[in-house]
C-alpha cells in the first residue's frame, strides 16, 4: 500500500514537472515570435564584410592621393576636397547597394519581408543621427574645421547604429559603442584620424560583419 502511494505521488510530481518544463518552453517561443516580429533580422554579416573592405580600399586611395598632393604643398585646395567627397559617396552607395542585395537574399531565404514595419523603424532611427551628423559635420567644413570630420562620422555612425539596434540584431549596438570609442579616441589624436577612419569603418566592419554571418547567416 505504502509503495503504491510513493508511486503515485512520484507520478503526480514527474507530470508536474514536465508540465512546468512545457509551460516554460511555451513561454520562450512566445518571447522569440514577439522579439522577431519587432525586429529586422535580415540585415546580412556579408555586406558589412564588403563594406569594410570598401572603406579600406577607398581610404589606400585618399592616403596615396593626400601624400601627392603634400609633397606639392596642396592639401586642402578644391579638387583634393572634391576627390575626396567622390570617393566617399562611392564607398556610400556600393555598401548600401551590397547592403540591399544580400539583405534581400537573406530575407527570401528566412521568409522575411524586405520593406515592413521593422525595416521601416529601423531606417527611421537610423536616418536620425546620421543626418544629423551629416548636417554638423557641412557646417564644421564651411568653419574650416577639417579635423573634426573624420571623428564626427565615426561618432554619429555609431549613435545611428546604437538608437536602430533595438529594432535589429543585437550585434549592431556593440557595433555602434565600438565606433563611438574610436570616434572620440579619434579626436584626441586627430592627426591619425584616417587610420581611426580605417578601423572603424573598414576593420570593424568586417569583424563584427563576419561575426554575423558565423553566427546567423550559416544557419
Amino acid at each position: 500500500m505504502v509503495e503504491s502511494i510513493n508511486l503515485f505521488y512520484f507520478a503526480i510530481q514527474s507530470t508536474l514537472k514536465m508540465e512546468a518544463k512545457d509551460y516554460l518552453r511555451d513561454i520562450q517561443d512566445i518571447k522569440n515570435m514577439m522579439s522577431q516580429s519587432t525586429q529586422f533580422i535580415s540585415l546580412s554579416g556579408l555586406s558589412g564584410v564588403l563594406a569594410g573592405i570598401y572603406a579600406i580600399i577607398g581610404a589606400a586611395y585618399i592616403h596615396n592621393f593626400l601624400a601627392i598632393k603634400t609633397a606639392e604643398g596642396e592639401v586642402f585646395e578644391g579638387e583634393t576636397f572634391n576627390r575626396i567627397v567622390l570617393v566617399a559617396l562611392f564607398i556610400l552607395i556600393i555598401s548600401v547597394l551590397s547592403a540591399y542585395v544580400f539583405t534581400v537574399r537573406k530575407a527570401r531565404r528566412i521568409g522575411e519581408k524586405v520593406w515592413n514595419a521593422s525595416a521601416k523603424r529601423l531606417l527611421i532611427n537610423f536616418c536620425i543621427p546620421l543626418c544629423t551628423g551629416g548636417i554638423l559635420i557641412l557646417l564644421l567644413f564651411r568653419q574650416g574645421l577639417f579635423e573634426l570630420i573624420a571623428p564626427l562620422t565615426l561618432i554619429f555612425y555609431g549613435l545611428a547604429c546604437l538608437n536602430a539596434s533595438k529594432y535589429t540584431l543585437r550585434d549592431v549596438r556593440f557595433l555602434g559603442i565600438t565606433e563611438i570609442m574610436i570616434g572620440l579616441i579619434a579626436v584626441e589624436f586627430s592627426d591619425y584620424a584616417l587610420y581611426f577612419w580605417v578601423l572603424g569603418f573598414g576593420v570593424c566592419h568586417i569583424v563584427y560583419g563576419t561575426m554575423m554571418y558565423l553566427k546567423y547567416d550559416r544557419k
